[in-house]
């Protein structure tokens, strides 16, 4: 594994300006969302809202990854995805979401996610995952990525390369009829040919006019997770996968989450709809 030293927090840049003309979610300035009571199940004029704005969060991100390379800040990933949500009238959701400072999360080496982009300037052979939510015309579109910056090593690149693989043979395994912990058993099973922790305690979610709706996509075989999938249903599928334990410790800032061995993690995540015979990935650019 590559032998970078850990990281540790940076600097924060000051708040990013929204224009007053884009719709905030209602969350915005409050300390935690209003929980959702909606049905899972989406119609069709919802759904198509979800289209377009999946589609701004993969454009945004998408983006914002052109820039990644040794040198560049993980701040200045964060202006250029806000600056794009911006210009084509989307709020980042995640900004003023339960207090979270950023319009992305930028997620590098041991970072399992929600990491704050900040003056941490990324380093030939790091890996980073973008994590980046629009939301428009009242609903939310999510999506991240893992991405490979300069020359990384063969471990790390393996370690990308099967966590997009385990996303997307999840998303393949998505039927309606099918219970829930089908997308965690298939994702388990796979990680599990190559030693990889799983990790347990963040999972995907139902999202809609809801940024996380209350329905929960566990990534491991959970006994638990027996809610029957649905033609309609809109919810997230982010597996997080590790070299070492699926243990983790939270940094002081209340959002950094590092893996406990401090060993490189990967994720990659869509929001999808589920369709009369499998699913529409919503978030693609």
């Amino acid at each position: 594994m590559s032998g970078q030293s850990l990281l540790v927090p940076g600097e924060l840049s000051p708040h990013r300006s929204v224009p007053g003309a884009i719709r905030r979610p209602e969350y915005v300035g409050k300390p935690a969302p209003t929980p959702y009571s909606g049905p899972e199940v989406q119609d069709s004029e919802t759904i198509e809202r979800m289209r377009i704005a999946g589609r701004i969060a993969a454009q945004a991100m998408e983006e914002a990854a052109k820039h990644i390379s040794p040198g560049v800040t993980t701040d200045e990933l964060d202006r250029v995805a806000h600056e794009f949500m911006c210009d084509h009238g989307a709020y980042p959701s995640t900004l003023g979401y339960r207090g979270f400072p950023k319009s992305l999360c930028s997620s590098v080496n041991e970072v399992i996610c929600h990491g704050i982009p900040d003056s941490t300037v990324l380093r030939d052979g790091d890996i980073v995952n973008l994590d980046v939510t629009a939301y428009i015309h009242g609903v939310h579109g999510d999506n991240n990525a893992t991405y490979l910056c300069g020359d990384v090593d063969e471990e790390s690149r393996l370690l990308v390369e099967r966590t997009r693989e385990s996303l997307n043979r999840a998303i393949k395994a998505v039927k309606p009829g099918r219970q829930i912990n089908i997308i965690g058993r298939v994702i388990e099973s796979y990680a599990k040919r190559f030693g990889y922790g799983v990790v347990r305690d963040f999972t995907g979610h139902g999202i809609n006019s809801s940024f996380h709706s209350g329905l929960i996509i566990p990534h491991y075989d959970s006994p638990h997770a027996t809610t029957v999938i649905q033609p309609g249903m809109t919810f997230t599928i982010e597996p997080m996968l590790t070299l070492g334990t699926h243990e983790y410790d939270m940094w002081d800032d209340g959002w950094t989450v590092v893996t406990k061995d401090r060993k490189r993690t990967a994720q990659f995540e869509h929001t999808l709809v589920v369709t009369d015979t499998g699913t529409e990935i919503l978030t693609l650019p």
